[in-house]
């Protein structure tokens, strides 16, 4: 089977692929298992130094890749730019603190074992695979991968049947910047969802996945058939709340970046507005403002790209249908700004909040605006959704407050999608965002596994709890012992 990538914008062909069948998927893995002794024995210092290789190899290719998501993915030249320069980050981040956050910690071994000493060490899964998404095709999954090789794993990475291009250079760059790697240690597998099955039953250790909280369900099930543990990074409907102290004309521009960027196709992009009745008419007016010219396109000038997976089309379709039909009014667009490749920004007033354009992922260059009456309105209504993944705040004396009663797990203040480019800060969800941790210390402890290590240094004859040879007087003293550490 054969799998044809195509320019979203122009359905010219980028590039031509072999399908992986469920045995190549499974050979590849046993090659990576092959591989991750000799890459946990090279030790932080040499993967240190392998993964700054890398990095240096794709900054020094750059272009090639900039060209690569532009064509695949659609997006402007200068957003492909931008995500390739978290990417790096990222990965040299990674590459310098993974020693320092997985190394071992001693630990106190407590009165009744105090002739041990103890520790705890991460140590790596082994084999991790890696399912990326189309949206960002090299700063979302790298946020998985280059945290695994760091923590001393080797990968397995599936990209989207939407940017497989993109995905094999990725992969291609590690092995061109370190050619004294054995293969294996970062490898690539191409198709479609059946691809992504078969790696999950291939015997990874292991599964990071990036999408839908439908596909992520099938994902977990397929690892649930070995009890293979995953990260789920899966979907959102992040809000952004504009308190009435708040710098509007900031806020505005702020919000439409995060709304109508990259086509809306941005998991932690800004899908709904709450903000407050007394400002809400000014901020409205700013926003307006900051959409003109908004224009999306291929050509150099545009301020995004197409739709890069047509279905979601229609998603953006029945959702801004949805919000109309039920009463919201449309202040920027509407349905006509809905064409067959190219989304222009459409934002609704008040549409219900039972909509599906509030209550469900939309993915796509739209924004709803809720008007309230209160701070505390805004925080219960952006809560009320199934998903937990990221927010905003616009707030110049009440942003704290607010963000204490966010339910998400990523929040900006005063701006949008700040915390996704502080490699320090970990990225995931809750609910139908999924779970687990990608990116900054928590991502590395994500993708090592803990092992505690309890080491007797001497033996105290007579006294050892841990023996059928311990004293008699020992056995008789133990439930004093209890009464005088505990009863007290």
């Amino acid at each position: 089977m054969e799998l044809i990538s195509r320019n979203p914008a122009t359905d010219e062909v980028v590039d031509t692929f072999d399908v992986h069948t469920p045995e190549q998927v499974q050979g590849i893995v046993a090659r990576a298992r092959g591989a991750s002794h000799w890459w946990q024995a090279q030790g932080f210092d040499g993967r240190r130094r392998a993964l700054r290789n890398w990095r240096r190899y794709i900054a020094r290719h750059r272009h090639e890749l900039i060209e690569l998501v532009h064509a695949e993915n659609g997006k402007p030249r200068v957003d492909a730019a931008l995500e390739l320069l978290l990417s790096l980050e990222h990965i040299d981040w990674t590459a310098k603190h993974a020693g320092k956050v997985l190394a071992p910690q001693r630990r106190r071994p407590g009165l009744l074992l105090a002739n041990f000493a103890a520790r705890v060490e991460q140590v790596p899964f082994g084999v991790v695979g890696v399912i990326g998404p189309w949206n960002y095709p090299v700063f979302t999954p790298n946020g998985s991968i280059a945290t695994a090789l760091a923590a001393g794993n080797t990968v397995v990475f599936k990209p989207s049947e939407f940017t497989p291009a993109v995905g094999k250079w990725y992969v291609d760059a590690f092995e061109a910047a370190n050619p004294q790697v054995p293969h294996g240690v970062l490898s690539v597998v191409i198709g479609f969802g059946e691809t992504g099955a078969a790696l999950c039953r291939a015997g990874v250790d292991k599964l990071a996945f990036t999408g839908s909280a439908p596909t992520g369900r099938k994902v977990m099930a397929a690892c649930a058939e070995s009890l293979t543990p995953v990260v789920m990074e899966l979907g959102g409907k992040d809000a952004a709340i504009v308190a009435s102290d708040a710098d509007l004309r900031a806020a505005a521009d702020a919000i439409a970046f995060g709304a109508m960027g990259n086509s809306g196709q941005t998991c932690v992009g800004i899908e709904r507005v709450y903000v407050e009745r007394p400002v809400r008419d000014q901020f409205l007016r700013h926003l307006t403002q900051a959409l003109v010219g908004v224009e999306p396109g291929s050509g150099k000038d545009a301020s995004y790209g197409p739709m890069t997976m047509p279905s979601q089309i229609e998603v953006v379709r029945r959702h801004v249908t949805d919000a109309l039909a039920g009463g919201g009014t449309a202040v920027v667009g509407g349905l006509d700004s809905i064409g067959d490749r190219y989304i222009h920004p459409v934002v609704i007033l008040d549409p219900p909040h039972s909509s599906t354009a509030i209550q469900e992922e939309t993915f796509g260059p739209t924004l709803t605006v809720t008007t309230v009456d209160s701070l505390s309105e805004a925080v219960k209504l952006a809560n009320d959704v199934p998903f937990g993944l990221a927010g905003s705040v616009f707030s110049t004396e009440q942003a704290d407050w607010i963000v204490e009663r966010l339910d998400t797990s990523q929040i900006s203040v005063n701006s949008v999608l700040g915390f996704a480019g502080m490699a320090d800060l970990p990225l995931g969800g809750r609910g139908e965002s999924g779970f687990g941790r990608i990116h900054g210390p928590e991502g590395l402890r994500e993708f090592s596994r803990t092992r505690a290590v309890a080491t007797q240094r001497r033996p105290i004859p007579g006294v050892n709890l841990l023996s059928f040879s311990r004293a008699r007087w020992l056995n008789r003293f133990a439930p004093h012992l209890i009464r005088i550490l505990y009863g007290r």
